[in-house]
């Protein structure tokens, strides 16, 4: 088996969290619908452990959030790679960015049915 040449050990580790922070910032700086989106789960996290106390009700709420994030980074990974490959016009290029989009989509969908679900019970039974 080959392996990657460079970092091991500890120090890979160290590296990728740093990769990992540049990856956050470069998302935040450039972004608009991961900061909307960032901020959102800043919002509606706290609110995971106060609108429900089964541990694992407030899990799932937590991952939902979870999910949007690493949807809308993903999406803007690939967003950056077709505009680094070309501007221009291509249908791979349409359709790479809409698979995309369609993730974001589908991470939303379920972020809101499980909080509006969780939301009216939480209603219901006050």
């Amino acid at each position: 088996m080959m392996h990657k040449p460079g970092k091991t050990g500890i120090s890979r580790l160290i590296a990728a969290t740093g990769y990992s922070a540049k990856g956050f910032r470069a998302a935040w700086r450039h972004e608009e619908a991961f900061r909307i989106e960032a901020c959102l789960a800043l919002i509606f996290l706290p609110g995971a452990f106060f609108i429900t106390s089964d541990l694992s009700h407030q899990l799932i709420l937590v991952i939902a959030s979870g999910l949007v994030i690493m949807a809308e980074l993903i999406n803007s990974a690939i967003e950056a790679v077709v505009d680094r490959i070309s501007h221009d016009l291509h249908p791979l290029s349409g359709q790479a960015k809409d698979i995309g989009s369609a993730t974001v989509f589908v991470s939303l969908v379920i972020f809101v049915i499980l909080w509006s679900t969780t939301l009216w019970q939480f209603y219901r039974q006050l």
